[in-house]
């Protein structure tokens, strides 16, 4: 990895690195680092995979992850010690107010990292892991995730959310999330 962006979590952080399916956020949960709870929704998707017959269509047994991932989330939520990071696209907004009533009961401040890419960016990113959403599925995710970048760039955090911070493809695939000791979250170069 070249040298980016260092993005330290406080000790309670609840991080969510959210954006357009094939964005890079599963590249960009890859670069965190050692001790950090990383959540992402593909582990659930695999180990399914692995479980069901191979001829199973992942629209049969997709519920059942967004479902498993969710557990996940709140479980850790609640009962993980250290910062929490979160793969979820968060082009909803009932997933968004979901994730910031969970930091409230958990008393987890709850963060935003939004890898802002264009559609046919994220459809690239979907064709090189090998699957891609659906046209009218992805076209939602487009449409919301069009309005969530719109109140972004408008400075608008969700309501609920402690930040919401804006990456660029290419600052993304180089940054990395670290734990903080001292508890505070920071953005710096390297």
């Amino acid at each position: 990895m070249t040298e980016g962006l260092i993005i330290e979590l406080g000790d309670r952080d609840m991080m969510v690195v959210a954006g357009l399916p094939g964005a890079g956020k599963s590249t960009m949960l890859g670069h965190a680092a050692g001790a950090l709870a990383v959540l992402d929704s593909d582990e659930v998707r695999g180990r399914l995979r692995t479980a069901l017959p191979a001829a199973t269509p992942y629209r049969y047994y997709r519920p059942i992850v967004h479902v498993w991932h969710r557990f996940r989330v709140a479980a850790a939520a609640a009962f993980g010690r250290g910062p929490v990071v979160v793969h979820e696209p968060s082009t909803r907004a009932t997933t968004r107010a979901w994730l910031a009533v969970l930091g409230a009961v958990t008393r987890r401040p709850v963060r935003m990292l939004w890898l802002d890419v264009t559609a046919e960016e994220a459809i690239a990113g979907q064709r090189g892991r090998g699957r891609v959403l659906r046209a009218r599925s992805f076209e939602r995710h487009a449409r919301r995730a069009a309005r969530m970048r719109e109140a972004l760039l408008a400075e608008r955090v969700p309501p609920g959310w402690r930040s919401a911070q804006i990456l660029t493809r290419s600052a993304a695939d180089t940054a990395a999330l670290v734990g903080s000791p001292g508890g505070r979250e920071r953005l710096r170069p390297t």
